[in-house]
């Protein structure tokens, strides 16, 4: 949530600002503001509320704003409202320190109480206001450096936060700070930057730093300093960023959510091909031995949103080939009800960014309580990544569209491959068997391009149901898992209500809401569960429901029950959520496209959930 980017160089910096904070739109915000030093002189601070293109216009694109070294943020409301008022950049009373932040300071009224009684006076609603005062109030009580003041002030506070900082002292420096939320650091060419992700530097430099928790930085131009709490210099591996600069563009299509639909095919053949040896699975990189996958006792997926779908799907392969038990929890809810973990168990942790704020404290609990933890993300050097003892890393590349499709996609092809591996190796399948579903592994990126041939169809009857109010998936089994991910893309960015179900619990209250018109989408993938899951389609068509039935091809007496049928290619119904998901994130795609509403960016969401 929220999003930063600083840059200190030889250029004029309000251009850079405002393009990084575009390729940061994706993760949400209701406000954006930069503030630029020219030299000696004082900081210009220009912020605006509502989209960037209102700051753009503001600036002229950054023309109007001269200097070259500055700091800029888009603002996710938290404490206050939107407004530009509580936008950041903050200044301390006197414009000593400007500063920018992510994240949410648990005892900001108490450090605002604090300082007030010290002299100083509010003007914004926000929980940042309070910490760039107090760093102000540090720096001038010590009349130390600025690494002083920041260490001081990370040791009262309280919560989650990245913060960059400029001095009216240090006209020339950029500092950073991090604590929970995510920030990286580039250099190239004698110039520096920071951002709060990859896409937003990526177009000037893929040499970064990732900057540890509880650690600061002092930017100057080309060249960062690393300081622990102590404010002791460290050292910093530089890291260079694989992702192509092209995959952060929309590649001529209308949205970045299409352009990553119509990647899945690519990115789930390199995350497959990247475990992939000799026609056999290969988790050496991961980080998993044999002898640590035979004493697996328990297996336990947490996760958040699409994440937390992968893990429905992933506990019905694994618990089917494998044998293990498997657990899965939301990452919201894990540590607060003191989780009761098996000492031979495995936590597994599932999410796109890495920085995702519940599940990297699902992790650290895990830590505190002795279990081995293995990271499913697509970032490379994230919180998650860095923190787990094992990682398998997802090669979707830089995901902008809020809704995930991609990232999904390659996370589902990572727990099958970890399915498979802890089936062979604990025998609960024959190597005949283990060879076939690999083989068949291997045929579902094509499979998914065949899909992607038939989207208009699907275009079709989107543009037809778009005016629906409610929407209701169903299904049994991994078909269950399916409709969570598909109801999910269709209410996040088509902000129709909808809900998914397991088909067999439509009598226990839900099939009350079937009405004249209703849309129930039914997906029908498991062969033995499919005659029971027609029988519930008939139980809502009797009561007036318009049916979606969703199959593979050759189900075709489907037609006898539903209004209008989807079908997807034959695979082992382990992997069927690969396939039939696609449809279904067309569906919610088209829908939105229909109604006209902001495909990637819907209202009220962030990409990276980084505070809680």
């Amino acid at each position: 949530m929220c999003g930063i980017v600083g840059f200190n160089g030889h250029k004029n910096a309000a251009p850079v600002l405002l393009d990084g904070l575009s390729k940061l739109e994706y993760r949400g915000y209701d406000s954006s503001g930069i503030a630029v030093r020219d030299g000696e002189a004082p900081v210009r601070v220009v912020k605006a509320k509502g989209r960037l293109s209102v700051l753009c216009e503001k600036t002229d694109d950054g023309r109007a704003v001269a200097g070259n070294c500055g700091i800029g943020h888009t603002r996710w409301a938290t404490h206050g409202e939107p407004s530009e008022t509580n936008a950041h950049p903050h200044c301390s009373d006197d414009g000593n320190v400007v500063g920018v932040h992510n994240g949410i300071i648990e005892n900001y009224q108490e450090l605002k109480d604090k300082l007030v009684k010290k002299g100083y006076v509010f003007y914004s609603e926000t929980d940042t206001e309070v910490a760039i005062k107090l760093i102000d109030y540090y720096y001038k009580k010590y009349l130390g450096t600025p690494i002083d003041a920041i260490n001081h002030a990370m040791v009262r506070i309280r919560g989650s936060y990245a913060l960059a900082v400029m001095f009216k002292e240090y006209p020339e420096e950029i500092y950073v700070a991090r604590k929970d939320s995510p920030m990286i650091l580039g250099v190239e060419n004698g110039e520096s930057y920071i951002a709060s992700d990859v896409p937003a530097i990526l177009k000037y430099t893929r040499n970064v730093y990732y900057i540890g928790n509880m650690e600061i930085a002092r930017l100057q131009k080309g060249n960062i300093t690393f300081y622990n709490l102590d404010g002791d210099e460290i050292e910093k591996e530089l890291v260079e960023i694989k992702w192509d600069t092209e995959a952060a563009e929309k590649g001529g299509f209308e949205h970045f959510m299409m352009k990553e639909i119509h990647e899945q095919p690519k990115v789930v053949e390199d995350t497959l091909n990247s475990v992939l040896k000799d026609g056999k699975i290969d988790l050496t990189e991961v980080g998993l031995t044999e002898e640590e996958m035979k004493e697996i006792s328990q297996i336990y997926i947490v996760a958040c949103g699409s994440a937390y779908h992968v893990g429905v799907a992933a506990q019905y392969v694994i618990e089917d080939l494998a044998r293990i038990p498997v657990r899965v929890e939301l990452a919201s809810e894990f540590r607060y009800r003191k989780p009761i973990l098996d000492k031979n168990g495995l936590v597994i942790l599932v999410s796109q960014s890495g920085e995702t704020a519940d599940t990297l404290a699902a992790l650290r609990e895990s830590k505190e309580l002795g279990v081995k933890t293995l990271a499913i993300v697509n970032v490379v050097g994230s919180s998650i990544a860095r923190e787990a003892d094992n990682v398998f890393y997802t090669l979707a590349g830089p995901e902008i569209s809020v809704a995930t499709t991609k990232a999904y996609s390659t996370q589902l092809i990572a727990s099958y491959a970890l399915a498979l591996q802890l089936a062979k190796v604990r025998e609960t399948i024959s190597e005949e068997k283990y060879c076939e579903m690999i083989q068949e592994l291997t045929t579902i990126p094509r499979k998914i391009g065949k899909i992607l041939e038939d989207k208009e169809r699907i275009q079709w009857f989107a543009a037809k149901y778009a005016n629906s109010k409610d929407v209701f998936f169903i299904g049994r089994g991994i078909d269950y898992a399916i409709c969570l991910e598909g109801s999910l893309k269709m209410k996040e960015i088509s902000y129709i209500h909808s809900e998914a179900y397991a088909a067999g619990e439509l009598k226990h209250g839900t099939i009350s809401l079937i009405e004249d018109g209703t849309l129930v989408i039914g997906v029908l993938t498991q062969d033995h569960l499919y005659e029971k899951t027609v029988s519930n389609l008939v139980e809502v068509k009797s009561r007036g429901a318009y049916l979606m039935g969703l199959t593979h091809y050759g189900n075709y007496n489907i037609e006898d029950t539903a209004d209008f049928a989807v079908y997807v290619p034959k695979t082992d119904e382990h992997f069927a959520t690969s396939l039939a998901v696609i449809p279904l994130q067309l569906l919610g795609y088209y829908v939105s496209v229909a109604k006209g509403l902001d495909v990637d960016k819907p209202r009220n969401l962030a990409k990276s959930v980084t505070v809680e």
